[in-house]
């Protein structure tokens, strides 16, 4: 019955429900929970940095439960956001109440939508993929599985990965860097691969412009059935689910590079190259996100099957605090920097 605590995953789009339901202060239920409660259980409660038998691996790596609890976010997340719209057209929302449904369903569009996306889009077979694409649709991210599985993971703390977070670098500044960088490199990366082919860039063969179409459709129906108060908020909803992914990859990386070899290769990523944190509550609701070093050691490793290494550098927060922490700059600097090892401060001086 253990695999059942990833249902916990659902208690962030519960709140969200619960928020909508209830309106007035409760559209802040979802903030509060997520970096409110959360962080504060995440600090009482031990850490678990446990691992499984092997006869349990083997056992959980064939299960359907733990791709079905994936499944399900797919309505949840819909769900939600069309709950949403619901509430932005029958209800007449005060300032205070649209900034707080704008960041409750947002959170869910960042943790329920893109980490799950995140997950499926490392899978093989196309449904799970084509999941992964859906939930990427509403926080306009659609191009983040091809740069994420062919530019990350292939350059991950390098200066040439936009999404690893350089040292004493401000993650205003990361958000910017990421942010466009990603798009640059879906582009380019998706021109690489249908020359390969033999194909144009404006082939109907380019993924990217079909994610990107999708974008446009997506918005621009909106629009035309209910006019610039629903477009205005589903576009914020977007932007909080992508900024809040970002968020995360900045405290994923912070600081942390890799060597040259003389030939002018890097060396292979290792787990000392990814910030890691086994804070209970944090690994359940993101789905092992938080064991971030054995995920970029194997990216085909489903998220239930991941494992703590002791020589990852290890946050001293969860991931839902660190996140609230990056946000100030000055804090987050005299809490990591020290942490960041000698040898890399150096490479990035």
């Amino acid at each position: 019955m253990k695999g059942f605590k990833y249902l916990s995953a659902y208690t962030i789009p519960f709140s969200a429900l619960i928020g909508i339901w209830y309106a007035d202060i409760w559209l802040w239920l979802t903030p509060v929970y997520t970096f409110g409660l959360i962080p504060f259980l995440e600090t009482v409660l031990p850490q678990n940095r446990s691992d499984l038998s092997a006869d349990q691996k083997k056992e959980k790596k064939v299960q359907k439960r733990y791709d079905i609890m994936l499944y399900a976010n797919v309505l949840w997340v819909y769900g939600i956001l069309i709950l949403g719209v619901h509430q932005l057209l029958f209800i007449d929302l005060s300032i205070f109440e649209f900034i707080g449904l704008v960041f409750s369903v947002g959170i869910v569009l960042g943790s329920n939508g893109i980490n799950v996306a995140h997950e499926l889009g490392h899978r093989e077979n196309a449904f799970d993929r084509t999941l992964s694409a859906l939930l990427l649709l509403p926080s306009f991210y659609m191009h983040f599985t091809l740069e994420h599985n062919y530019g990350h993971h292939q350059k991950v703390s390098t200066p040439d990965d936009p999404a690893t977070a350089k040292f004493n670098q401000t993650v205003y500044v990361f958000w910017w860097q990421s942010v466009i960088g990603q798009i640059k490199n879906a582009v380019h990366l998706q021109k690489e691969l249908l020359a390969r082919k033999g194909c144009s860039f404006w082939s109907v063969y380019n993924q990217q412009l079909w994610f990107f179409s999708l974008e446009v459709i997506y918005v621009t129906t909106l629009f035309i059935l209910w006019g610039w108060k629903v477009t205005l908020f589903v576009l914020l909803v977007g932007m909080v689910g992508f900024l809040l992914l970002e968020t995360i990859n900045y405290i994923e990386h912070y600081g942390l590079r890799r060597k040259k070899r003389k030939s002018g290769r890097y060396y292979p990523v290792k787990n000392i190259h990814s910030w890691n944190a086994n804070h209970r509550l944090g690994r359940i609701v993101l789905y092992e996100l938080t064991r971030h070093s054995d995920h970029h050691y194997r990216a085909s490793k489903k998220y239930q099957l991941l494992e703590n290494h002791d020589e990852s550098p290890q946050l001293p927060y969860g991931y839902p605090l660190s996140m609230l922490i990056a946000l100030i700059p000055p804090v987050w600097f005299k809490l990591m920097n020290s942490r960041v090892p000698a040898e890399m401060r150096e490479l990035a001086a």
